[in-house]
Protein backbone atom coordinates (compact mmCIF):
# COMPACT_ATOMS: atom_id res chain seq x y z
CA UNK A 1 0.00 0.00 0.00
CA UNK A 2 2.84 2.42 0.80
CA UNK A 3 4.29 2.17 -2.70
CA UNK A 4 0.95 3.14 -4.29
CA UNK A 5 0.60 6.15 -1.96
CA UNK A 6 4.08 7.38 -2.89
CA UNK A 7 3.30 6.99 -6.58
CA UNK A 8 0.02 8.90 -6.24
CA UNK A 9 1.73 11.65 -4.26
CA UNK A 10 4.44 11.94 -6.91
CA UNK A 11 1.83 12.07 -9.67
CA UNK A 12 -0.16 14.75 -7.82
CA UNK A 13 3.00 16.79 -7.30
CA UNK A 14 3.89 16.56 -10.98
CA UNK A 15 0.40 17.68 -12.04
CA UNK A 16 0.49 20.58 -9.58
CA UNK A 17 3.93 21.66 -10.76
CA UNK A 18 2.85 21.50 -14.41
CA UNK A 19 -0.31 23.50 -13.72
CA UNK A 20 1.67 26.14 -11.82
CA UNK A 21 4.19 26.38 -14.63
CA UNK A 22 1.42 26.81 -17.20
CA UNK A 23 -0.17 29.60 -15.14
CA UNK A 24 3.17 31.39 -14.86
CA UNK A 25 3.83 31.04 -18.58
CA UNK A 26 0.47 32.63 -19.46
CA UNK A 27 0.72 35.49 -17.00
CA UNK A 28 -0.74 38.90 -17.87
CA UNK A 29 2.78 40.26 -18.29
CA UNK A 30 2.80 38.54 -21.67
CA UNK A 31 -0.10 40.79 -22.71
CA UNK A 32 2.02 43.96 -22.55
CA UNK A 33 3.33 43.48 -26.06
CA UNK A 34 0.97 44.62 -28.80
CA UNK A 35 0.00 42.31 -31.64
CA UNK A 36 -0.52 43.33 -35.25
CA UNK A 37 -4.12 44.43 -35.71
CA UNK A 38 -4.64 44.93 -31.98
CA UNK A 39 -6.81 48.03 -31.68
CA UNK A 40 -8.47 48.31 -28.28
CA UNK A 41 -11.29 50.79 -27.90
CA UNK A 42 -11.55 53.41 -25.21
CA UNK A 43 -12.40 52.25 -21.71
CA UNK A 44 -15.82 52.31 -20.09
CA UNK A 45 -16.79 55.06 -17.67
CA UNK A 46 -17.83 54.21 -14.12
CA UNK A 47 -21.51 54.63 -14.96
CA UNK A 48 -21.22 52.41 -18.04
CA UNK A 49 -19.37 49.73 -16.07
CA UNK A 50 -21.92 49.73 -13.24
CA UNK A 51 -24.79 49.67 -15.72
CA UNK A 52 -23.31 46.82 -17.70
CA UNK A 53 -22.15 44.58 -14.86
CA UNK A 54 -24.61 45.49 -12.08
CA UNK A 55 -27.67 47.21 -13.53
CA UNK A 56 -28.50 44.92 -16.45
CA UNK A 57 -28.10 41.67 -14.46
CA UNK A 58 -30.22 43.12 -11.64
CA UNK A 59 -32.99 44.15 -14.05
CA UNK A 60 -32.90 40.72 -15.70
CA UNK A 61 -33.07 39.00 -12.30
CA UNK A 62 -36.12 41.04 -11.27
CA UNK A 63 -37.79 40.47 -14.65
CA UNK A 64 -37.24 36.70 -14.61
CA UNK A 65 -38.32 36.46 -10.96
CA UNK A 66 -41.49 38.39 -11.75
CA UNK A 67 -42.29 36.17 -14.72
CA UNK A 68 -41.79 33.04 -12.63
CA UNK A 69 -43.97 34.33 -9.78
CA UNK A 70 -46.71 35.68 -12.07
CA UNK A 71 -48.74 32.43 -12.42
CA UNK A 72 -48.87 31.85 -8.67
CA UNK A 73 -49.87 35.45 -7.96
CA UNK A 74 -52.77 35.29 -10.41
CA UNK A 75 -54.39 32.21 -8.84
CA UNK A 76 -55.08 33.69 -5.42
CA UNK A 77 -57.12 31.85 -2.76
CA UNK A 78 -60.51 30.62 -3.95
CA UNK A 79 -63.11 29.54 -1.41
Amino acid sequence: MGNVDKRNALRAGAVTAAATLMMLMSSPAMALTRDDGDDPGKGLSLAQTLGLYVGIPLVLFVLITGLVMLPSLGKGKKK
